[in-house]
């Protein structure tokens, strides 16, 4: 960790450390402050690694850091969703590895990490916080419905003492975890990573990169405004270069974006280990994501336009109390649509059941925003070229046209794309063209439910009708019902909670619809 510290900091100490060397002209005295710097730096990395230290004590986990002033962090294992395992490259190459206990919360101040512990250690502690806190999580139920369900003839002491033993007897169990592979995604399908589109955009991110480097060493290598601008005056006189730059850029996007992909999620494998599902990829740094199997709901299927060309999607789970969602509860990336069918079905559950339509007037919703916007503009190029003459306003006009006449079958598909479902166990919504997601989340995961309209909905007659989710993005939207869905979906999936409302009461006379 004395290494690994000063080279983390160490892009932070470039610009620093090359403006102390040029101001000093390369002299004995400014390489003397030059190590000097390196010399805090790793001095901080020494004070830091001595004064952290961490314990298992009973139910809780605690981290404690003197560095400047004394902290103690404590966290219930009960409170422990995840453990996730990674080792970057510099930890790799010393056998290290960098734990990362999550616990629910939506920051990460509420989180420990556990940075440079040896792989056996990491893989020790997984073992241990994920085994103890499903042995305080079901102590903890365990006692609840003891005391819910105790005799009266049993002094309330008995309780405690029960759970305590069945605890114990919990807590020496064997340790050994029992996994096996649900899915292991094979090289092959790496192909298809550039079809998502995430990584697309890396040439074009790199050279914003290379730019903005290049402006800031060249202030500090004293070649000012004056040769920025006058390197663009020169790029501006040459604009065939230009074009060729960017078509080069446009030809390595799906290259670049491949590798991209490739490091992230290169060999990846999802387990089923000991109640949790667990995610393992990456190539430099390699990742392992726990996520508690009872505390899953469902999962969400993202596809891309060029993604359901090719007939695949990526997987991420909806899992209560997980943050980060986004990054942690990928459960496949790209792989064949059947594929995902297969293992989500296995992994947590299939959804039995056909998506129904919505009304037509959601397809004219559709339609109207997806072509009239694109007419307006062209509208306004017509006018311009008639009034003024002016051969410019073709360059605006042609491609309007050109989007409205796309935007028609985009239209349709936003619509066809529209669906909601419920298959007694599960209820599903979907929606989006340029990407669609379809949710499937459990019917004892719907908290509640939020109905509601704007404007243009209202002028329409149709709704928008949201299942509150105490998991994932927290809520899941059938987008353009009509008024009959509207009622029925919520009155199908929760039926008890509008029971009271449409039963006679007792002491009523008449019942209002």
């Amino acid at each position: 960790m004395l290494l690994i510290h000063p080279v983390r900091t160490l892009p932070s100490f470039l610009l620093p450390l090359a403006g102390v060397l040029f101001v000093g002209g390369f002299s004995i005295t400014s390489y003397v402050w030059a190590l000097a710097g390196l010399g805090v730096a790793v001095l901080f990395a020494l004070v830091r690694w001595a004064t952290f230290t961490y314990v298992i004590v009973g139910d809780r986990l605690e981290t404690r850091r003197s560095l400047i002033s004394s902290s103690v962090r404590t966290i219930p294992l009960e409170r422990v969703r995840g453990v996730d395992v990674s080792t970057p490259p510099m930890h790799r190459l010393l056998g290290l590895a960098v734990v990362k206990i999550d616990t629910g919360a939506s920051g990460g101040d509420e989180e420990a990490e556990l940075d440079g512990v040896t792989l056996a250690e990491a893989e020790r502690l997984r073992a241990v916080l994920l085994r103890r806190a499903r042995t305080a999580d079901n102590a903890a139920h365990s006692a609840t419905h003891q005391a819910a369900h105790a005799d009266a003839r049993h002094p309330p002491s008995a309780a405690p003492t029960t759970s305590a033993a069945s605890a114990a007897s919990a807590a020496h169990a064997p340790a050994g975890p029992s996994q096996h592979v649900v899915m292991r995604v094979p090289r092959a399908w790496l192909v298809y990573g550039p079809l998502s589109g995430s990584y697309l955009l890396t040439p074009f991110a790199l050279a914003g990169g290379a730019v903005g480097l290049a402006v800031q060493w060249g202030n500090d290598l004293g070649l000012g405004r004056d040769a920025a601008f006058s390197a663009g005056e020169w790029l501006w006189g040459h604009p065939y270069l230009l074009l060729v730059v960017a078509l080069l850029l446009v030809v390595a996007m799906p290259f670049a974006g491949g590798l991209m992909y490739a490091v992230f999620t290169w060999d990846f494998v999802l387990l089923h280990r000991d109640g949790y599902l667990v995610a393992e990829r990456g190539l430099i740094n390699r990742r392992s994501v726990s996520l508690e199997s009872r505390r899953v709901r469902g999962y969400e299927v993202v596809e891309g336009l060029a993604e359901r060309w090719a007939g695949v999607c990526r997987v991420w789970a909806i899992v209560t109390g997980l943050g980060d969602s986004e990054t942690r509860g990928q459960l496949l990336p790209v792989v064949p649509r059947a594929t995902a069918t297969q293992v989500t079905a296995d992994a947590i559950g299939p959804y039995q059941a056909e998506l129904r339509p919505h009304p037509p007037v959601a397809r004219n919703r559709r339609l109207f925003r997806a072509v009239f916007p694109w007419l307006v503009l062209a509208a306004t190029a017509a006018a311009g070229l008639w009034l003024t003459g002016t051969a410019l306003w073709w360059f605006l006009l042609a491609p309007a046209l050109l989007l409205a006449a796309v935007g028609v079958p985009l239209g349709l598909d936003r619509y066809a794309s529209l669906g909601h479902g419920y298959d007694g166990t599960r209820l599903s919504v979907r929606s989006g063209s340029l990407r669609r997601s379809q949710a499937v989340v459990e019917q004892r995961a719907v908290v509640g439910w939020r109905v509601r309209q704007t404007w243009f909905q209202r002028r329409a007659g149709v709704y928008t009708v949201t299942a509150g989710v105490g998991a994932g993005k927290g809520g899941y939207s059938a987008v353009d019902v009509s008024g009959e869905q509207a009622a029925g979906l919520p009155a199908e999936v929760t039926p008890s909670w509008l029971s009271p409302f449409l039963t006679d009461h007792p002491d009523r006379t008449t019942t209002q619809p």
